[in-house]
C-alpha cells in the first residue's frame, strides 16, 4: 500500500514528450485522470473518475508514459490506480470549459430552423433564435461528445480542426454510417470556433441546403450576394454532402467555393456517410479535393464506448440510471448512437409516466416491445454457455485458473468470441474471465487467430459455437 508520494519531474516529461505525439486525444483522456505521485517504490499513483477512463488509458497511454519514465530513472516502473469521480488537479484541462448553451454570434446558416431539443436550461429568447437560426444543437459539444477507439481520429482531428491543439487538416472530411456522430462533431465544431472567435463568420447547413440555395439565387439573380456570403466565410461546415450526388451544375458551384476557401486556408469541415471515393455521381475533381486533408472515419462503437455514451446521455437528462440497464441497452442496441440514446430516452419517459423503476427487468420487457424483430445480442454469458456446452465443461471450469489443455483451449476460444462478437476490450473480457490481465486476453486471442487461419480443428470448433449462438438468436 503506497504511504508517502513525492513530486516527479520525470512524470512531467514523459507528460509533456507522450502528449506532443497526440495532444487533441491525450487532453481528451487526460481531463479525467490526476496523478497523485511517486513511491519509493518507483510506483505511480494514477486517479481517475472511472474504470473506463483507466481502462483506455492503461491500454493505450500507460506503455508510453512508463517507458519514458524508465529512460530517465533507470530502473523499472509501476502504475497503481485509483478510482475516484473527484479530481482536484487532472493531468490536462477538460475539453470545453465553456457552458453548454453558446453565445448568440455571427453564426450564418441556411438550414431549416427547428427548435433545439431539450435545452438544459431556458435561456433567453435572443438565445432560442440565434441557435433556431443556427441549427446548431445546443448540446452537441466537444464535452458531451463520448470518445473511444472507434472515433477517436475523427475526434482529435475536429479539435484541431475548430482551432484546438494539434495539426489543422484542411478539408477535415468526415464520413461513416448514419447516427454514429458524424453531425455532433460538426456541431462541436461550430460551438468551439464561435466561442473561441465570437467574429469568426461560420456558414453551417447540409448539402441539401446549399443547393436550395443556389437554385434561388439562380432563379432570383442573386448570385453576386451567394457568392459574397461563401466565400467570405471564415470555416465552412457541411453535413450530408452525398446529397450533392448527381447535381453537375451545383457540385460545379460547390467547386468554385471550396477552391476559393482552400486558398485562402479557411477550414472545411464535411460530413458524409460515404468514403470520397465511394460518392455516387460525384465530379472526380471534387472528390480529389477531399482527400487533400485528412479523411476521418466514425466506425460503429464498441461496447464499452457505447455503455459510456449511455451513461453521459443519462447524466445530461438528470436521471439514474443503474449499470446492468446501461449494458443491456449497449448490447442490444449497437449499430446506431442516435438510436442508443432514442431508447434511452424512451424507457426513462415510460418509467416516469408509468411510476415504475427503471430496473433490469423493465428495461428488458420494454425493449423487448420497442425491438421485437430484432434478434437477442449474444452477451457474454451466452457466450459462456454456448462454449461450455460445446466442450463439455462446467462455466466453473473456464473461468478458473486451471490449465488442463481442454479447459485452456476453451477459455481461449470463449475469450476470442467475446472479442469478436461483442466488441469488448481486453480489461474487460479480463474482469469478466475472473479479473485476469488483459495482456492474457490479447494473448489468448491473438493464438485463436492464428489457429483459426492455421488449424482445421480450430475453425471447426468455432463454426460449430457460431451456428450455437446463432439458432438461440
Amino acid at each position: 500500500m503506497v504511504t508517502q508520494l513525492f513530486h516527479s519531474p520525470e512524470w512531467e516529461v514523459a507528460v509533456r514528450r507522450v502528449r506532443d505525439k497526440s495532444p487533441a486525444t491525450f487532453d481528451c483522456w487526460f481531463a479525467g485522470v490526476q496523478f497523485d505521485g511517486i513511491a519509493e517504490d518507483s510506483t505511480v499513483v494514477l486517479r481517475a473518475r472511472d474504470e473506463f477512463t483507466r481502462d483506455w488509458v492503461r491500454d493505450h497511454f500507460q506503455p508510453a508514459l512508463v517507458e519514458e519514465m524508465e529512460s530517465q530513472l533507470h530502473h523499472p516502473v509501476t502504475v497503481h490506480w485509483v478510482i475516484d469521480i473527484n479530481l482536484d488537479k487532472p493531468v490536462a484541462a477538460a475539453q470545453t470549459p465553456q457552458p453548454v448553451v453558446p453565445k448568440p454570434l455571427h453564426v450564418v446558416s441556411h438550414e431549416p430552423t427547428p427548435v433545439p431539443e431539450q435545452l438544459p436550461a431556458e435561456p433567453p429568447t435572443s438565445v432560442r433564435r440565434a441557435l433556431a437560426l443556427a441549427g446548431v444543437n445546443p448540446k452537441n459539444t466537444f464535452e458531451n461528445f463520448v470518445v473511444g477507439p472507434s472515433n477517436q481520429l475523427a475526434f482529435a482531428a475536429a479539435v484541431a480542426a475548430s482551432g484546438g491543439s494539434g495539426r489543422r487538416y484542411n478539408p477535415l472530411f468526415l464520413c461513416g454510417a448514419t447516427g454514429l456522430g458524424k453531425t455532433h462533431l460538426v456541431h462541436a465544431i461550430a460551438h468551439r470556433i464561435r466561442h473561441d472567435n465570437p467574429s469568426a463568420r461560420i456558414v453551417y447547413g447540409s448539402a441539401d441546403s446549399f443547393t436550395n440555395e443556389f437554385i434561388t439565387a439562380l432563379t432570383e439573380r442573386r448570385m453576386d450576394e451567394f457568392r459574397a456570403r461563401y466565400h467570405g466565410c471564415d470555416a465552412l461546415l457541411i453535413d450530408d454532402l452525398q446529397s450533392l450526388a448527381g447535381k453537375t451544375q451545383t457540385q460545379e458551384e460547390f467547386f468554385t467555393v471550396f477552391n476559393a476557401l482552400h486558398a485562402q486556408d479557411k477550414q472545411i469541415v464535411l460530413a458524409t456517410d460515404k468514403y470520397p471515393q465511394q460518392l455516387d455521381r460525384m465530379e472526380q475533381r471534387l472528390v480529389s479535393r477531399f482527400t487533400w486533408g485528412l479523411v476521418a472515419d466514425v466506425q460503429t462503437p464498441e461496447l464499452e464506448t457505447r455503455v459510456a455514451i449511455v451513461r453521459k446521455k443519462a447524466q445530461l437528462e438528470n436521471v439514474y440510471l443503474p449499470d446492468d440497464v446501461a449494458v443491456l441497452l449497449a448490447q442490444t442496441v449497437q449499430s446506431n448512437v442516435r438510436e442508443l440514446e432514442g431508447m434511452l430516452i424512451r424507457l426513462v419517459a415510460k418509467s416516469s409516466l408509468m411510476n415504475v423503476a427503471l430496473d433490469l427487468d423493465f428495461a428488458r420487457s420494454e425493449l423487448a416491445i420497442a425491438l421485437p424483430n430484432r434478434p437477442q445480442v449474444a452477451s457474454m454469458d451466452r457466450i459462456l454457455d454456448a462454449v461450455c456446452n460445446h466442450f463439455h465443461i462446467k462455466p466453473a471450469d473456464i473461468v478458473s485458473h486451471a490449465r488442463h489443455r481442454s479447459v485452456a483451449r476453451a477459455r481461449h476460444i470463449a475469450m476470442y468470441l467475446c472479442r469478436q462478437r461483442l466488441k469488448c476490450s481486453f480489461p474487460e473480457i479480463g474482469r469478466a474471465f475472473a479479473n485476469r490481465d488483459h495482456t492474457t486476453v490479447m494473448s489468448a486471442v491473438r493464438k485463436v487467430e492464428a489457429l483459426r487461419d492455421a488449424d482445421p480443428e480450430t475453425r471447426a470448433h468455432l463454426d460449430a459455437i457460431e451456428r450455437r449462438l446463432c439458432s438461440a438468436d
